[in-house]
């Protein structure tokens, strides 16, 4: 499933967010509403929720593991999303352990291709 989710794994923690062109497409993003910590998830579920004046999106995981922490800056200021998607505006954490599996998941520059097709 191709989607605009980016991660970042760093030590058996994935940080998960929006991309800056997934960001620039929804629009201005008003409620973001994000998973329980504790909560099991696995690759490809729809994991939170993103709602702009434009549409409401789900939010995929790109691996399996538990909700380890969530961003609460971005509920209480979603325009994060919009304003520092790939930093300040990051949605949540998953422990993943040591052997989270990226396969199957593009690459920045595979990414930056499928979106100025």
């Amino acid at each position: 499933m191709e989607s605009h989710e980016w991660v970042e794994i760093n030590g058996g923690e994935a940080t998960v967010g929006i991309s800056s062109f997934a960001a620039g497409e929804v629009g201005e993003v008003i409620h973001v509403e994000l998973p329980e910590v504790g909560a099991d998830v696995n690759a490809g579920e729809a994991t939170a929720e993103i709602e702009s004046v434009k549409s409401v999106n789900d939010i995929y995981s790109p691996v399996s593991g538990t909700i380890s922490a969530v961003n609460d800056a971005v509920s209480d200021n979603p325009e994060l999303v919009n304003s520092s998607p790939e930093a300040d505006g990051w949605l949540f954490k998953i422990n993943c352990g040591d052997d989270a599996s990226v396969d199957g998941l593009m690459d920045q520059a595979a990414y930056d291709q499928h979106t100025s097709a």
